[in-house]
């Protein structure tokens, strides 16, 4: 898995990602910005695409794969669909190489400022939820403690 740097606070890491989709004018761009940023995610292990590394709630398949190193946690993570594959991208980028406390402080503004809520599909929206509840819950079975 790839290490990140997390010099840059989430709030920070937020704000760029806002930053950047609002350069772009319509909603066709900014779909094609997430199917760009989906390509660039690292490969994901063809032998780790099992059942058990397989996200339920997402009419996509995802694959989810977590590590903790120095109490940080580091995911890995791929879809079979381009946009789903940016959507991970978008959520690594302000989860990946956090510590368990981080990621469960850490509200995913960011999808509403981008506008993610109100233009992806319903199905989308809800496989979005679901990895978002996945790194959460997996911060917080470091910790031992329930999702907040």
């Amino acid at each position: 898995m790839n290490e990140v740097s997390t010099t840059s606070s989430t709030d920070e890491i937020q704000n760029e990602l806002i930053e950047e989709f609002a350069f772009f004018d319509d909603w066709t761009d900014r779909y094609q910005y997430l199917i760009d940023l989906g390509r660039e995610l690292p490969t994901f292990p063809a032998e780790a695409q099992t059942e058990a590394n397989r996200l339920h709630g997402c009419q996509s398949n995802v694959w989810l794969l977590d590590r903790t190193s120095d109490d940080h946690i580091q995911f890995q993570a791929i879809s079979d669909s381009a946009i789903v594959s940016g959507l991970i991208a978008l959520i690594l980028r302000v989860y990946n190489g956090r510590t368990a406390q981080e990621i469960l402080a850490t509200e995913p503004r960011f999808v509403a400022a981008i506008g993610l809520d109100s233009h992806l599909s319903p199905t989308r929206k809800n496989g979005l939820h679901a990895m978002l509840e996945a790194i959460r819950e997996r911060a917080a079975a470091r910790l031992d403690g329930p999702v907040a």
